[in-house]
């Protein structure tokens, strides 16, 4: 089913049922909206917040082709204008993973209550159309899908490619995969760490300098630093509105992405950069439990434009769970 199915009507109140106060007279012919924009339903992109939900709507073409739109607040936040003035490349990131989502239940029949393991996400910027203007940034995004698995009749994971047209023009692309599961499943996975189960979470601890990891606020900021100015202790912060937007019995696949961006602008010593692109695979389940190590190095070699590469990665238990690439632009400082 399409969000163009979806339909606004005049909700019917008691009032206009027993007749104690006139109902709106409905005039023939008269000027109708012939469309209004709304977003998904949050349930369809795993939010609990309606401000958080950055896809509009959506539309099959063929069994693998789906155009939808989106929007982007010009202020938000935790997503904050970067590099004086850019739309912040991690809200692409959110997108996708709603993109994902919403194709796995609304397309391919997942239902609501199952779960779903994000294993890459990536993203590329053209910062010539990524500028913050005067209006929300409003998204036309091309997606392709290029591997569907399924077990039986039931999807089992996806593969997607997603091409983001602002005003016509290609401000981004990307894509990423997951798999999904039954929640009978994923309780087996999880074991003790379910979310009824007896595990604890970790105390919070204290962050790094904001302007240190290209934050402002102290809240925003998930990264601890050590004794190694290239090594941190994650941060997880459960209490965040964003990165914990609901209850969780792991740390979100945004917040790895977001220690990605940080530990990146520490070890360039950079206050404020565009991210031109991030590479991301995730490997395990962080967990809440136990401390996960976030480390950064610059990698060699010269890049077009003043670009600067930096790989990050987490490991917990001595296990990776999580590895990045970040290349940075010369915009900022």
């Amino acid at each position: 089913m399409s969000a163009s199915t979806f339909h606004v009507e005049r909700t019917t109140t008691e009032q206009d049922r027993t007749g104690s106060a006139p109902a709106l007279a409905v005039i023939p012919n008269s000027f109708r909206y012939p469309s209004l924009t709304v977003t998904v339903p949050k349930e369809l992109v795993h939010r609990a917040a309606v401000s958080e939900v950055m896809l509009t709507d959506w539309q099959r073409l063929d069994e693998t082709h789906f155009v939808m739109t989106a929007q982007w607040p010009r202020g938000h936040s935790f997503f904050t204008p970067v590099a004086d003035g850019y739309h912040d490349p991690l809200i692409g990131c959110e997108t996708l993973r709603q993109i994902g989502i919403l194709l796995g239940h609304a397309e391919f029949g997942v239902p609501l209550g199952h779960q779903f393991i994000v294993w890459d996400i990536d993203i590329a910027v053209r910062p010539e159309h990524l500028r913050v203007g005067y209006a929300p940034a409003a998204l036309d995004i091309d997606v392709t899908c290029t591997e569907i698995k399924r077990r039986g009749r039931r999807l089992s994971g996806l593969r997607f490619e997603a091409v983001f047209r602002r005003e016509g023009h290609v401000v981004a692309t990307g894509g990423g995969s997951f798999s999904c599961m039954t929640p009978e499943v994923y309780r087996r996975l999880r074991g003790d760490h379910a979310r009824d189960g007896d595990w604890y979470q970790l105390p919070l601890i204290s962050p790094a300098a904001p302007q240190s990891v290209g934050r402002m606020s102290p809240m925003d900021v998930v990264l601890s630093p050590t004794a190694d100015p290239a090594r941190w202790q994650l941060r997880a912060d459960t209490r965040h509105p964003v990165l914990f937007e609901h209850a969780v019995d792991h740390v979100p696949g945004m917040v790895l992405l977001e220690a990605a961006r940080q530990a990146t602008a520490a070890v360039l010593g950079r206050s404020s950069y565009l991210p031109l692109g991030i590479t991301s695979a995730f490997t395990r389940y962080a967990e809440l439990d136990a401390p996960c190590m976030i480390e950064a190095r610059r990698l060699p070699g010269a890049l077009p434009g003043g670009e600067q590469a930096v790989r990050v990665t987490a490991h917990q238990g001595g296990h990776p769970v999580f590895s990045s690439t970040v290349t940075a632009g010369s915009h900022g400082c």
